[in-house]
C-alpha cells in the first residue's frame, strides 16, 4: 500500500533543548523526519524550541515555530494551521512523547481533528508503565526479571522485603534514567525509593531484583503497517546489566552473543513489537542474557519510537532509520522503499556489517565539581563518539582517539594509571575512563579472571585487550630501524596511532608516518554499504583501515582503496567531534551551513566528523562524509588523498581550531581567517597590543606559567581576579579569586591538569555588564549580524547567560563604541568570515574581555531570531565567492529574542550550582518576547545575581 493520500499536512514536535539524557541524536532524527516527509510534497509543520539546531532552520520545514513545548503552543499552532492532519511525535525524544500524551488526554487532537501517526498512544502507555508492560510480557511469554510496581513509599518496603537485595528501582515515564538506581545495601534503598517516586511524573517505579553481571543488548526495528519487520542491527553493550546504555561502552554488531541466542533474541523482539500495538515505525528493545552456557534471555524494555540508539545504529549500518520511519508513518510499506545507499535494494533488506563500530560515551565531570563520577542506572554523559574499523580492536582505538581527552588511545601515551588500590576501585566501581583503566590493569599484571571477577565484563572482549597489550610489549623491543612491516602493519590494522608507535619505539611521530611511507603502509578507505559489499552502494560514506597488499595475475601488489578522487575543486569542513559542554551542536550547525554554502559556490565537499548522534554526520549532508577521529593523522591522511583547495577550520569549535596550527606548518591552505590571526585572538599578550595600537580598552592583564609569576602578577592588577589557561572552550578552568590563597590553589591545580600551559590573568571588573557581538568580515568591509547584552553581570560565562538581542539596557554612546571596537578588531585581526568579540561596560566604558575570529556558539541562536543564514554568507566570504556588500541583508525580528540556557543539574544532585566564568550549561532554547514589561523577562532580570559565584 502506498502513502496515505489524506495526509497532506503534518506536524512535527521537537526535543526542545539539549539536556543529559537527551541530545542532538533527537535533533538528527528530526531532521531526516522533515527531508523524508518533504521528498513526498507533505507540508511540515515544525515546533521546537532550540535554536542551535538544523532541525528548526527556515530551510527544513515549511513552518518553523520556535515556542515553548507545551500544550498552549500546540493550540496556537493549530489554530494557525487548521490544515494539519497529522502529529509525527517519535522524533523528539520522551519530551514530544510526552506532549503528545498530554495533549490528548487534554482533548486537543481530536478537538482540531489531528490524527497521531507513527506511533500508537496505547503503545506508549504500555510501555512506559511499567506494571502494564509486565503483564503483558508475562502474557505472551517473555521472561522478565522478577520485578513489581510501587506507587507509595509503603508499598515499595514490602517489595524489598520480599525480593532482598541488590535491587533496581527505576521510575515511570522518564528519560535517561532519571530516578533509576541500584541498591546494594537497605541503609541507602528509602532515600533512593523517595527520589524515583518523586521524579516520576506519575509517582510509579518499577523495582526488580538486579540481574548484575548479565550481559546486556539491544535490537533497532522498524516496522510497516503490512507487519513486515526488518532488524537493522545489533548492539552490544561491553559493559554489563547496572550501567545506562547511554553511558555503556556499545559495540555493533553484537560480538559474544551465539547465533542460536541472536535468532531467539531477534524473534522475541519481533513477538514484542507485534504486541504492544498496531504502529509503523522504528522500535528499539533491550534485552539481559545471562553469562552462562544457558545463555538465558530477559527483555527489559521495549521503546516504541526513534531512540538514542537508532542514530547510532543509522550511522553505524548507514540505514537511514529515521527517514525511513517517517515514510512508514505515512503508509508505505518496506519493501516499496528503496534502501538510499544500495539504491538498488528495498528497505526490507537487512544490513549486514563487514566492520566493527564501537560507540564510547564522553563526559564533563569536570564541570560537575563534587559530583557522583560513578557510573549507574542513570544517564550522566554528554555526548558520544563512534570508530569504525575491520576489527573490534581498531575500532576501540579509533574511538578512544575521537574523545579529545589528551590520550592518544588505549595506553601507549605515557598516561596510564599506575596505582593499584584506584584501578582496583574503578574497576569495582564503573568509572568514567573505565576503557582506559582495563589496560592499565592488565599492563599492572592483574590476571584477566581478577578483572572478569570485578567487572563482569565479558572475557572475549578482556582477551582483545590482553592481544593489545602483548603487541604494545612486542613493539617496544624494537626500535624506528629495526622494527619489520609486518609488526607495524598489525600496529596498524589494530588501531595504533603513530603517535603512540612512536611512544613504543621512543622515537618521534614524523618518524613513524616516514617509516610507513617507505614501507608501503598506508590508509585506504572503505565504504559503509549497509551490505557487506554484497550489492554496490551508492553513496560515498567511508572509513579508513589497513590492508595487506594484494598481488593481481601481473604481480602487481596494491590495496584496495574505494574511495575514488574526482577533478572537481574541493572543501573540507573539519567537524566539531563528541558533543560537549562549551562545544555543543551550535557548532554541527555551523558546519552544516558551511558544507551546504560550499556546495552553492560549486565545490566538492568533504566532512570529517565522528560524531554519530548529528546532522553533519549524515550520509548526504556532504558530497563525501568520512566518518573518522577528528585527530591529526585521519585529517592529514585524508587530505593527501583528496588534495582539496584548502580546509575550513573556523566552524568546528575548538576541536577544528586545534588543528589550525599543524595544517599551516605542513602548508595546507585554511579557507577564511588564517592561522596567524587565529593565533593572534588567542595568545593575549599580542592580542592586547593589537587593541592598544587601535585605542582600545580592555581590562588590565598580565600572564603567567607559575604560582609564583602568578603571585606577583597579582600585587599589581588588584584583586578580584579572572584566572584562565588559554586555548581553551566553553571558560574552562576559569575562576575568580578574591586573595592570594586562593589564587596560588587554583593555579596549581590548573598546571597539574593542564601542564605547560600560559594562564591569563586579568582584573575583574566587578558589576559590569557584559555584552557579546557577531559580524562577518570579507578583510574589507565589516556586517555586524548581532549584539546582545547579557542578563546576568559579568563573571557568569556567556554559554550559561541569558543573552536579549538586541540589547535592552545599553545607551547610544556604549552601542556606537561596540560597533566601532568590532569593526576596528574584525579589520586589524584580517579576519575572512566569522567573529566573535565579547564586552565588559562599566562607567559607559566598553572594555575587550576576549575576541574569537571563529563561529561562535551565538550564531545559529541570531540567524532564527533575525531568519537570516549568516553562516551561509559567512561561508562564502572565507571562500572568496562574495563580499560583504553582495548580501541584501534584512533582519527581522519583533521585540526581543533571549537566548535561555539550560541545565542539567538534576543528573548530578549534590552538585554546586552557583554559575561562574565555567560554562556548565548543556543547552539552550530562545523565548521571543514583545518588549520588556513581559512576565518572564522582569523573571529573569529579577533573579539575573542569584546565582553569580567567584
Amino acid at each position: 500500500m502506498p502513502k496515505n493520500e489524506k495526509l497532506k499536512s503534518i506536524l512535527i514536535i521537537g526535543s526542545g533543548p539539549i539536556v543529559i539524557g537527551q541530545a542532538c541524536e533527537f535533533d538528527y532524527s528530526g531532521s531526516q523526519a522533515l527531508r523524508s516527509l518533504r521528498e513526498d510534497g507533505i507540508e511540515t509543520i515544525l515546533i521546537n524550541s532550540n535554536p542551535a539546531t538544523i532541525m528548526t532552520d527556515p530551510s527544513m520545514a515549511d513552518h518553523v515555530y520556535l515556542l515553548p513545548l507545551n500544550t498552549k503552543s500546540i493550540i496556537k499552532i493549530l489554530k494557525e494551521h487548521p490544515q494539519i492532519d497529522a502529529v509525527l511525535p517519535t522524533m523528539g525524544g520522551q519530551t514530544a512523547l510526552n506532549l503528545c500524551i498530554e495533549a490528548d488526554e487534554k482533548g486537543i487532537w481530536e478537538d482540531f481533528g489531528v490524527e497521531i501517526i507513527g506511533v500508537d498512544i496505547d503503545a506508549i502507555n504500555i510501555t512506559e508503565d511499567r506494571e502494564q508492560f509486565r503483564d503483558l510480557m508475562t502474557k505472551i511469554g517473555v521472561p522478565m526479571a522478577p520485578q513489581a510496581t510501587a506507587t507509595s513509599f509503603l508499598k515499595g518496603k514490602e517489595i524489598a522485603q520480599e525480593f532482598g537485595f541488590p535491587l533496581c528501582i527505576r521510575s515511570s515515564f522518564t528519560l535517561g534514567g532519571a530516578g533509576a538506581s541500584i541498591v546494594y545495601d537497605e541503609k541507602d534503598f528509602d532515600k533512593l525509593l523517595r527520589n524515583g517516586l518523586e521524579i516520576s511524573p506519575i509517582h510509579e517505579v518499577m523495582i526488580d531484583k538486579a540481574l548484575l553481571g548479565w550481559k546486556e543488548y539491544e535490537l533497532e526495528l522498524l516496522r510497516d503497517s503490512n507487519d513486515n519487520v526488518v532488524i537493522i542491527c545489533s548492539i552490544e553493550n561491553m559493559d554489563p546489566m547496572g550501567i545506562h546504555t547511554g553511558d555503556s561502552i556499545t559495540v555493533a554488531p553484537a560480538m559474544t552473543l551465539s547465533d542460536r541466542t541472536y535468532q531467539r533474541m531477534r524473534d522475541m523482539a519481533i513477538h514484542m513489537m507485534r504486541s504492544i500495538g498496531d504502529f509503523a515505525g522504528g522500535c528499539n528493545v533491550q534485552f539481559a542474557v545471562s553469562p552462562d552456557e544457558n545463555e538465558d534471555i530477559i527483555a527489559i524494555e521495549i521503546n516504541p519510537r526513534v531512540s538514542r540508539s537508532s542514530a547510532l545504529a543509522s550511522k553505524a549500518t548507514g540505514y537511514p532509520i529515521a527517514k525511513i520511519a517517517a515514510k512508514l508513518a505515512l503508509g508505505y510499506h518496506l519493501d516499496e522503499l528503496n534502501n538510499q545507499i544500495t539504491k538498488s535494494t528495498s528497505a526490507l533488506f537487512e544490513p549486514t556489517l563487514d566492520y566493527v563500530i564501537v560507540k564510547i560515551p564522553r563526559w564533563n565531570f569536570d564541570k560537575f565539581e563534587g559530583s557522583d563520577r560513578t557510573l549507574g542506572l542513570q544517564m550522566k554523559a554528554v555526548g558520544e563518539v563512534m570508530g569504525i574499523g575491520r576489527s573490534f580492536q581498531e575500532a576501540l582505538h579509533k574511538a578512544t582517539q575521537s574523545l579529545e581527552i589528551k590520550r592518544n588511545g588505549l595506553g601507549a601515551d605515557g598516561k596510564e594509571n599506575t596505582n593499584y588500590d584506584q584501578i582496583i576501585e574503578k574497576l569495582t566501581h564503573a568509572s568514567w575512563d573505565r576503557v582506559f583503566i582495563i589496560y592499565d590493569a592488565i599492563k599492572m599484571g592483574i590476571p584477566l579472571s581478577r578483572i572478569y571477577e570485578i567487572t563482569k565484563i565479558d572475557m572475549w572482549f578482556l582477551k582483545q585487550y590482553e592481544e593489545l597489550y602483548f603487541l604494545e610489549k612486542e613493539i617496544s623491543t624494537f626500535n624506528i630501524d629495526t622494527i619489520e612491516k609486518e609488526l607495524l602493519l598489525e600496529a596498524k590494522q589494530k588501531g595504533y596511532g603513530d603517535r603512540q608507535i612512536a611512544h613504543m619505539l621512543g622515537c618521534l611521530e614524523s618518524q613513524v608516518y616516514n617509516k610507513r611511507e617507505e614501507l608501503g603502509i598506508n590508509r585506504v578507505y572503505k565504504l559503509v554499504d549497509t551490505c557487506a559489499a554484497e550489492f554496490e552502494a551508492k553513496t560515498p560514506y567511508y572509513y579508513s583501515t589497513f590492508e595487506s597488499d594484494m598481488e593481481t595475475a601481473d604481480s602487481d601488489r596494491y590495496a584496495h582503496n574505494e574511495s575514488v578522487v574526482t577533478d572537481k575543486k574541493k572543501i573540507i569542513v573539519l567537524g566539531s567531534g563528541p558533543n560537549r559542554i562549551g562545544q555543543g551542536i551550535e557548532f554541527d550547525y555551523c558546519c552544516v551551513h558551511g558544507v551546504y554554502a560550499a556546495k552553492e559556490c560549486g565545490y566538492e565537499t568533504i566532512m570529517i566528523n565522528c560524531n554519530p548522534e548529528t546532522v553533519s554526520t549524515d550520509f548526504d549532508t556532504a558530497d563525501k562524509l568520512y566518518f573518522e577521529p577528528v585527530f591529526w593523522e585521519h585529517i592529514y591522511d585524508i587530505i593527501k588523498h583528496e588534495k582539496p583547495e584548502g580546509v575550513i577550520v573556523q566552524l568546528g569549535g575548538q576541536t577544528a581550531l586545534k588543528l589550525a596550527e599543524k595544517l599551516d606548518r605542513y602548508g595546507i591552505k585554511i579557507i577564511g581567517t588564517s592561522y596567524k590571526s587565529l593565533d593572534l585572538a588567542e595568545d593575549r599578550g599580542s592580542f592586547s597590543t593589537l587593541l592598544k595600537e587601535n585605542n582600545i580598552p580592555y581590562p588590565k592583564f598580565d600572564t603567567a606559567e607559575t604560582a609564583d609569576e602568578a603571585l606577583a602578577v597579582a600585587k599589581e592588577l588588584d584583586f578580584p581576579i579572572l584566572v584562565r589557561p588559554s586555548y581553551v572552550l566553553g571558560g574552562q578552568g576559569m575562576k575568580i579569586v578574591i586573595n592570594e590563597k586562593e589564587l596560588e590553589k587554583h593555579v596549581v591545580s590548573l598546571l597539574q591538569s593542564i601542564p605547560n600551559n600560559k594562564l591569563l590573568l586579568d582584573h575583574y571588573l566587578e558589576g559590569a555588564i557584559e555584552a557579546e557581538a557577531d559580524a562577518i568580515c570579507d578583510g574589507e568591509d565589516v556586517y555586524i549580524i548581532g549584539i546582545m547584552e547579557h542578563i546576568e553581570p559579568c563573571g557568569v560565562h556567556s554559554g550559561d547567560s541569558n543573552s536579549t538581542l538586541p540589547p535592552f539596557n545599553l545607551g547610544e554612546f556604549v552601542m556606537q563604541q561596540i560597533k566601532d571596537h568590532t569593526k576596528k578588531i574584525a579589520l586589524a585581526l584580517n579576519t575572512v568570515g566569522l567573529i566573535n568579540i565579547q564586552f565588559a561596560v562599566k562607567d559607559d566604558t566598553v572594555y575587550i574581555i576576549e575576541a574569537n575570529p571563529r563561529a561562535s556558539r551565538t550564531v545559529p541562536f541570531i540567524a532564527k531570531a533575525y531568519g537570516e543564514p549568516y553562516v551561509n554568507y559567512a561561508t562564502k566570504l572565507m571562500l572568496g565567492d562574495k563580499k560583504v556588500k553582495d548580501f541584501n541583508f534584512n533582519p527581522k525580528l519583533d521585540g526581543y529574542a533571549i537566548k535561555q540556557p539550560v541545565f542539567s543539574f538534576n543528573k548530578f544532585p549534590n552538585v554546586d550550582k552557583t554559575l561562574g566564568p565555567e560554562m556548565k550549561s548543556t543547552g539552550e532554547s530562545i523565548l521571543f518576547i514583545d518588549s520588556l514589561k513581559d512576565d518572564e523577562f522582569y523573571e529573569l532580570y529579577s533573579r539575573r545575581k542569584m546565582y553569580l559565584s567567584k
